[in-house]
């Protein structure tokens, strides 16, 4: 099952005006990395199908939605994904593919021309807009997928 601590880290919360704000150490971020598809089917072809079968699934635990405008999705490397103005709803998730394609409520597509999560191992990182870890996810070799 997900872990509920972020360890080491501050949460993300939701202040009365819809600002995200920085929360104590051990407070639990209401939205979470919940899983990881890193190995999309198939081939690595680059091709846009191959790149959003990439995709990372964040879950907001609170019945409440949550602003994730200017939270940060990244990886080891530095690549990252940046929310422009969206809302996520209380207990609900998003899928933020690594290819091209059309905006939802439950889809975002970071746009890329190539793959962002290593198949050998690498971690994801949510981080608030001004930088500081929400939560993160790391995988090793073999499989396809993690659940965080």
């Amino acid at each position: 099952m997900r872990k509920l601590l972020v360890t080491g880290a501050a949460a993300i919360a939701m202040a009365g005006a819809g600002v995200l704000v920085a929360t104590p150490a051990e407070a639990a971020s209401p939205v979470q990395i919940y899983r990881v598809y890193y190995d999309s089917p198939g081939s690595d072809t680059g091709s846009n199908k191959s790149l959003n079968g990439e995709w990372v699934q964040l879950f907001n635990t609170s019945q409440t939605s949550k602003n994730l405008k200017g939270v940060k999705l990244r990886d080891r490397t530095g690549y990252t994904y940046t929310f422009g103005s969206y809302t996520l709803k209380g207990r609900r998730s998003v899928y933020v593919h690594t290819g091209k394609g059309s905006n939802t409520a439950t889809h975002r597509y970071w746009g890329r021309t190539w793959y962002v999560w290593n198949n050998t191992g690498d971690t994801a990182y949510l981080l608030y807009p001004s930088g500081r870890l929400a939560d993160k996810c790391s995988w090793g070799r073999g499989g396809s997928s993690t659940y965080c």
